[in-house]
Formats: C-alpha cells, sequence, structure tokens
C-alpha cells in the first residue's frame, strides 16, 4: 500500500515512526494469524514476530505450524501454535476459550485463511456443496472468531481484525461466484463491525489482495504464466496495515475495476464475459482428469 492510498492519519503515523525510531504499535501485542502454516499466513507470522508480537499461529496442520514457531523462535520471537479446523463451529469456540484463558485478549486478529475454487455456474447446478464449502471457511470460520474474541477486545478498549479477501471482490470475476460471494460477505461483516465497535476502539481492515503466488492458485490453469506478488511481499504489506488500521487496502486494477463497474456496468459486463469466454473452465473443474491431480478446490494456508 502506497502512503498515497493511505489515509493522512495513516501517512503521519508511518513516517513520525521512520523519524523518531519509534517501536513498531505490534511490539509486545498479541497477534493471531490465520492459516498460517504456509503462504501469506505463514509469511506474515515472521514478519508480525519480528515486529515484536507474540503470534498466535493458527491453523489445520498440527506439524506444520510447530515448523513456523520452530523458526520464530530460533529467530528469537515468541509464537504460540493452537491447531483447529476453522470449518468446526465448536473447535472455533474452545479455541477461543482456551486463547482467552491464556492471552486474557487478542490484540490484532489476521483472518487469513482461506479456500478458492474457480468453476463456472453453467458446471455448479449440481454442486451447491461448493458455495457451502466457500461460506464455512471463508465466512463463517473467521466471523465466528472475531464474535468470540471481540467482546474482550472491547473490554479492555483496543483492537483490530484484519480480514484478508480478494480483489475479486471489486472486480466481481466470473467462475469465482462461490469464492468472491463469501469473501465479500466477510467484506461487509468487517465494515459493520468496525462501525459498531468505533467508541470501543476497535477497528477493521479489509485487504483485497490479488494473484499471490501460494499453493491455493497451482491447480489453476488460467493462472499459468501470470504475475503474482509473493506471499513475503504480501505479509509487508499486511502487517503495515495492521500498524495503520486503515479501512481498506486496494490495489490499482481492483480500484479501476470497481470504478468501471459503477460508472459503465454494461461495458463492465461485456468485458468480464469476454475475458471469461477466453479463459475456460480448468480440466479438473469439468470433472476430466487434469494433467495437475490437485482438485479445482484448494485450501490456502489452513
Amino acid at each position: 500500500m502506497s502512503l498515497l492510498l493511505q489515509t493522512p492519519r495513516a501517512r503521519i503515523s508511518r513516517i513520525t515512526r521512520r523519524l523518531t525510531g519509534a517501536e513498531s504499535p505490534l511490539f509486545g501485542a498479541t497477534v493471531m494469524v490465520t492459516g498460517a502454516s504456509s503462504g501469506i499466513g505463514e509469511a506474515t507470522a515472521y514478519v508480525a514476530a519480528r515486529r515484536g508480537a507474540h503470534v498466535l499461529l493458527v491453523a489445520r496442520r498440527a506439524d506444520e505450524l510447530e515448523r513456523v514457531r520452530a523458526a520464530i523462535v530460533a529467530d528469537g520471537g515468541r509464537a504460540t501454535t493452537y491447531p483447529v479446523d476453522l470449518t468446526d463451529g465448536e473447535a472455533i469456540d474452545a479455541l477461543v476459550e482456551q486463547v482467552l484463558e491464556n492471552h486474557s485478549a487478542v490484540d490484532y486478529l489476521v483472518n487469513n485463511a482461506g479456500r478458492s475454487i474457480r468453476r463456472s455456474l453453467e458446471l455448479s447446478h449440481d454442486r451447491f456443496h461448493d458455495f457451502e464449502r466457500m461460506m464455512a471457511v471463508n465466512y463463517f470460520g473467521p466471523v465466528r472468531l472475531t464474535m468470540g474474541l471481540l467482546p474482550a477486545m472491547r473490554a479492555q478498549r483496543f483492537g483490530h481484525v484484519l480480514n484478508v479477501v480478494t480483489w475479486g471482490n471489486q472486480v466481481k470475476a466470473p467462475k469465482f461466484a462461490a469464492y468472491i460471494a463469501a469473501k465479500s460477505a466477510l467484506d461487509v461483516f468487517g465494515r459493520i463491525m468496525g462501525r459498531e465497535a468505533w467508541f470501543d476502539n476497535v477497528t477493521c481492515t479489509t485487504m483485497r489482495v490479488a494473484l499471490v503466488a501460494t499453493p491455493m492458485i497451482g491447480p489453476t490453469e488460467a493462472y499459468a504464466g501470470r504475475r503474482a506478488e509473493s506471499p513475503e511481499h504480501c505479509a509487508e504489506r499486511l502487517v503495515r496495515a495492521l500498524e495503520d488500521r486503515p479501512v481498506t487496502v486496494d490495489g490499482l486494477v481492483g480500484s479501476v475495476a470497481e470504478v468501471l463497474n459503477l460508472v459503465a456496468p454494461r461495458l463492465s459486463d461485456y468485458l468480464a464475459a469476454e475475458v471469461s469466454r477466453r479463459i475456460p473452465d480448468s480440466a479438473a473443474a469439468r470433472g476430466e482428469a487434469p494433467d495437475n491431480p490437485r482438485q479445482a478446490t484448494r485450501r490456502s494456508a489452513s
């Protein structure tokens, strides 16, 4: 996120820290990162730990979480692992109870774990479970976790939630209806939560990321050869958003698409439809044996 795209308050805060050498706001804070076993989540955990945060690592794979924790500790940081499946509501409730007992409150929550699928509606009439899966991990999971941690944030009169969503929320890209709809729901939830918790100094940032080179994009043939942001670069931007607490972090392409959707909606529809026609469903999405044995549905760092 460039300085020009930040709020004046965020720009002043960033410049002041650079000039004075002040510590990051994350120093000594408790930062929970979901999807911390790989990809953006893992990279974010490393950056937050280097800023002096105690990082709570959340994901399904206990062995991978332990690997990340060990790397953080070896680098002089602090981290604790919490293996959990974020599609399991009761497991989320148990996680919240354990975390609050161990740490009293979470200062910063990064809702990063997610799942993506690229499949046209034409191929989805008998696959309603695709939509249910997307909502489970991309919306219900992070909302349940946020709601569990929110009272303690409000009680201590500080907290920040960062929801990692997609530039697809702005683009409205064809073949991603299930995925983008779920991420859009989280986008709106976070904005309303931030407004309701305003007077308790609990805020929310929506970070709409573009293509990032994580395992999640591997099975999608349409992404082959496309330029993608590295997880490390994305993580640096994400942690800056934790420090500065802007309302949104958007990229140029997504912002242009959003404006085009507003000022020329039919032209925008035509352009999106043409791109969709030129880039068909993958073999996996069509139910055929793909060249890549992985499935069309994939989970990111969870």
